[in-house]
């Protein structure tokens, strides 16, 4: 990468977390805290190792042989959470380097989370992903089924609950992030130990932070247009 494919990130940055701070003083009490996430998807470790140096403290890996092929080159300053949607048979090349994996939607993958990191002697942070709009083409809990799931998983040793992820429709964003705000208050009123309500990306973060979200994940606003073929 070449001066001006860095210079690029900085300005982006800088606008994104402009909006931020205007979209929490407009809607938020002071003392709320929102992360950025960097989303990383098919970005290469050089443009993420520099957003990292601007301050970035929290990366978002999508897929697992995409991560496992950039891990060992990632500035370690960086915490490292996986958004992406996770099949059982590849939480075992993940379950030592992540910090939180946001994208449970099944108890029979929280099952596995569980196993894997009582074996490995940790708790993992978990987030429960909701299909807030009801999307065949999205991964996620359908709203009406949350409770059982998140009843089960809280069974589990070895997870931990923090909050809930998801992705809304595009179209009506704000309408599908209010209803997941609903929905993350009346969860987080059930169960104790509920922080983390992960929502927002490109095209809505500062609507999310509107609605409430904890955490917005960022990735063609911080580093531009991706080829997703790769």
């Amino acid at each position: 990468m070449n001066n001006d494919d860095l210079a690029y990130i900085d300005e982006n940055l800088r606008i994104i977390r402009e909006r931020c701070a205007e979209a929490k003083e407009k809607y938020r009490s002071p003392g709320d805290k929102v992360r950025i996430m960097a989303v990383t998807k098919t970005v290469a470790p050089e443009a993420v190792n520099h957003a990292v140096k601007l301050g970035i403290d929290l990366l978002g890996e999508n897929r697992v042989q995409e991560y496992l092929s950039k891990a060992d080159l990632y500035d370690k300053s960086a915490e490292v959470q996986f958004i992406g949607h996770l099949q059982t048979n590849k939480v075992k090349y993940i379950i030592n380097t992540v910090s939180m994996i946001q994208s449970v939607d099944s108890l029979k993958l929280g099952q596995e989370i569980s196993r894997l990191a009582v074996k490995n002697g940790r708790v993992m942070d978990i987030l429960c992903e909701v299909n807030i709009g009801g999307e065949d083409s999205k991964s996620g809990i359908a709203p009406s089924g949350l409770k059982e799931l998140i009843s089960g998983l809280s069974e589990l040793e070895g997870v931990r609950i923090r909050g809930l992820m998801t992705i809304p429709p595009p179209s009506d964003s704000d309408i599908f992030l209010g209803r997941m705000k609903e929905l993350y208050d009346s969860i987080s009123s059930e169960y104790s130990g509920m922080d983390i309500l992960s929502m927002g990306m490109t095209h809505d973060y500062a609507e999310a932070i509107r609605y409430g979200s904890t955490l917005v994940r960022v990735g063609t606003g911080l580093f531009g247009a991706r080829d997703y073929s790769k």
